[in-house]
């Protein structure tokens, strides 16, 4: 198991750190590339602030890494991306890019997202063993070496004292008493809604899972049974729609079967004497993703059947 120690942006902390607490966040990279690559999800990310602060001061749960335009990072992570509006988020990437800004580029940057993010004020805060002056991005640890176990054992007593959170023996997952689902159970990284619609649109790979259509602008992540009524933010829990064919699937004009066939109510006809159009689709299979996990859960799917197709 390993853990990361990365390099933050000092304004990214102090913003972040007056609005806790929060369920998640985004790291944001200036640039698109390559994706992060050195932890697994599960595994714990920290963060040393710039000099002449040098010393660990947050962290989380390592979540996913990708690339997206940056009006959609903002779209689904809005101020925790570590910045109060859009525009001043731009302004800071576009400082560490170089060059004049053009407001009309919807250029790349890198994500890191993370859930359950912690801060430390800055007496608890503490330098990293075994740090380089020129590390520039950030270092791997391995947590069952001394400067792994060091680190972890400064981390978990803070958080000890500052929240009743811990650490996993081995640096993998937080155990909280007080979880939403349950006490005292060491949880997988529970996804925020804008990592949810993170994962759901790169497992869809940017494709509506009905239409197939590609314009990332267009494109929304919904939950097949609704964080309201129970359902999770997981990404079987989420297909990738089409705007309009989202507001069909919630409204429940359509419905994906278990089987993963399209259902289009006749109700779209009878009622507004028109859809023809969304008819074309009916017993289609879904665009699926790749991996078998992501997929649509059949409980969710015979939720969404049962209880908003209007049949």
């Amino acid at each position: 198991m390993k853990l990361y120690v990365g390099v933050t942006d000092n304004e990214w902390f102090d913003y972040l750190s007056s609005l806790q607490p929060l369920d998640e966040v985004n790291f944001w990279q200036p640039s698109p590339g390559p994706i992060f690559k050195a932890l697994q999800p599960g595994e714990l990310f920290l963060y040393k602030l710039h000099s002449p602060r040098d010393y660990i001061a947050s962290g989380g749960i390592f979540t996913y890494a990708t690339t997206l335009p940056i009006s959609l990072v903002w779209n689904s992570f809005g101020m925790k991306n570590g910045a109060p509006t859009y525009e001043e988020m731009r302004r800071r990437i576009v400082k560490y890019r170089g060059g004049q800004d053009n407001r009309f580029e919807d250029f790349p940057i890198g994500c890191l997202l993370l859930t359950q993010p912690f801060f430390f004020k800055e007496p608890q805060g503490f330098p990293p063993p075994e740090w380089a002056p020129n590390i520039v991005r950030g270092k791997s640890y391995d947590v069952s070496s001394e400067a792994g176990k060091f680190i972890l054992r400064k981390v978990e007593q803070r958080l000890a004292a500052k929240q009743n959170m811990y650490i996993d023996k081995e640096g993998r997952g937080i155990i909280e008493p007080h979880a939403r689902y349950g006490g005292g159970i060491l949880v997988k990284p529970r996804l925020g809604q804008g990592s949810f619609r993170v994962l759901v649109t790169d497992a869809y790979n940017r494709s509506c899972a009905v239409t197939h259509e590609k314009a990332l602008p267009v494109l929304e992540a919904a939950h097949i049974r609704s964080y309201s009524d129970g359902g999770p933010h997981a990404v079987n829990n989420g297909l990738l729609l089409r705007s309009d064919m989202h507001k069909l699937f919630d409204t429940g004009y359509m419905t994906i079967t278990p089987q993963l066939h399209i259902e289009v109510s006749r109700r779209i006809r009878e009622e507004f004497d028109n859809g023809e159009y969304y008819f074309t689709f009916k017993g289609q299979l879904v665009n699926k993703p790749k991996r078998y996990e992501d997929c649509p859960s059949e409980e969710f799917l015979t939720w969404h059947n049962e209880n908003i197709y209007r049949g």
